[in-house]
């Protein structure tokens, strides 16, 4: 018998990483028999110099693309404030046909105000990102979707597509999985439920995650979806060790609080504290989890995960 959850790597790159980095976590991940590779799409670190700087998302998962064979690949989540939604699609679909069909797009509204500054793109009010995001999906899967040899029309309130070719396709039929998340009441469940495979709750408690899980799964419903075609996913930072000495030694390397974290996040502690905590996320309904891992130069953090915290759930 397996873990009923599914754990997957997600990194923040823009807090410092290059290249090199990012494929050596993936690498890694993919030796370890996670399901797959995720990383942030951000431009600018949240704390600390951010040396040596950004990588575009879509870029660098092209290139693991071609450097990895099995493992899944994605963002969490690509902002809609940073792209068109047509090159996006073209990226996304090129991506996809790169790694032979292993491509997953989040896709968020944006919030993040001072990256938006640093590197010249605009950022509108909230509801608007909100409108250009509902647009950005329909165009996407729109484009994706359209048969090949028929053209593409969207007339919106933001973005106009006129007489579209909708090409390239993307490798998975009949589009990469769309990932969706957030705490939002009403948009953000409905988004999901008319667009996306996946829904994600970060770094939310129990309680919350809860409570949106159900929004979700009732707009999913109202749709008229099948229950079992939504999977529900949560992100938290990733802490564990085989002892309290190990822990705090893997706190300090991302400047956290050992009892900060174990209050944030049921992925700090021994396997055995994390597979109890784990349990009321899983009775809440997730499915799967997503492992934030802020210190990429420790890739025995992930080996520790996969070899004594995952057997720990059987």
């Amino acid at each position: 018998m397996t873990s009923p959850l599914d754990f997957r790597v997600f990194v923040e790159p823009q807090q410092g990483a290059t290249y090199a980095d990012q494929l050596a976590v993936a690498r890694a991940a993919e030796a370890l028999g996670y399901s797959a590779f995720f990383r942030s799409d951000h431009y600018l670190a949240m704390s600390g110099d951010g040396m040596p700087g950004p990588t575009d998302s879509w870029v660098t998962l092209a290139g693991i693309a071609r450097e990895t064979s099995t493992i899944r690949l994605g963002t969490m989540v690509t902002s809609a404030t940073f792209r068109f939604p047509g090159p996006l699609a073209i990226s996304v679909a090129q991506v996809d046909e790169m790694s032979g069909g292993r491509v997953e797009l989040g896709l968020g509204a944006g919030w993040f105000e001072a990256e938006h500054l640093a590197y010249a793109i605009p950022f509108p009010s909230l509801r608007d990102r909100f409108d250009r995001l509902t647009e950005q999906l329909q165009i996407i899967t729109g484009l994706w979707t359209t048969p090949v040899g028929e053209t593409f029309d969207h007339n919106g309130a933001h973005y106009t597509v006129a007489e579209s070719p909708a090409l390239p396709k993307p490798a998975q039929s009949p589009h990469p999985p769309i990932i969706i998340g957030g705490q939002g009441a009403k948009r953000t469940p409905a988004l999901a439920a008319e667009f996306a495979a996946e829904f994600n709750v970060p770094f939310v408690p129990l309680d919350v995650a809860k409570t949106q899980l159900e929004r979700v799964a009732a707009a999913v419903s109202r749709t008229g979806r099948p229950a079992d075609s939504m999977t529900y996913s949560a992100a938290f930072v990733l802490c564990a060790g085989r002892d309290d000495a190990d822990i705090a030694r893997r706190a300090a390397a991302i400047g956290r609080d050992v009892d900060e974290l174990r209050s944030n996040s049921p992925l700090v502690g021994t396997p055995a504290e994390i597979a109890d905590k784990l349990g009321a996320y899983t009775d809440a309904g997730v499915q799967r989890v997503y492992l934030q891992v802020l210190d990429m130069s420790d890739l025995d953090h992930i080996e520790f995960f996969a070899s004594h915290v995952i057997p720990a759930l059987r």
